[in-house]
């Protein structure tokens, strides 16, 4: 073996291309919520009947920030889906209870119910 030979192998690594770097993907916001330890929850999807335009469903996702503050301040299900699924009709239920009060303080609103109820 030549002196330059040894003198090579004793240099370190041969020399690689640069390979390019991945790039980077953008984080999700739930993501970006998770990493910060802030509780986050979307609606993904939403699907109506045709037919039944009142018939529909709602397709949610969550971290888990999310599920413990649920869980901490009382909601109990089976599972993970069932606990989010309370506090999801709790809110279906405070928007109805909402918009009954603010059309009971309409006046219009009165007047027109009052009427229906004559025509019956």
């Amino acid at each position: 073996m030549a002196i330059w030979d040894k003198f090579k192998k004793k240099s370190g690594p041969k020399h690689t291309p640069d390979i390019p770097a991945k790039p980077k993907t953008p984080k999700t916001p739930k993501e970006i919520a998770t990493e910060k330890g802030e509780p986050w929850v979307s609606v993904l999807s939403v699907d109506v009947d045709i037919d039944n335009p009142g018939d529909g469903a709602f397709e949610l996702d969550w971290n888990d920030k999310f599920l413990s503050n649920l869980i901490r301040v009382g909601y109990k299900g089976k599972d993970d889906n069932a606990i989010v699924d309370l506090w999801f009709q709790d809110v279906c239920k405070n928007v109805i209870q909402e918009n009954y009060e603010q059309m009971q303080a309409d006046p219009d609103f009165r007047s027109w119910e009052r009427d229906q109820k004559k025509k019956e």
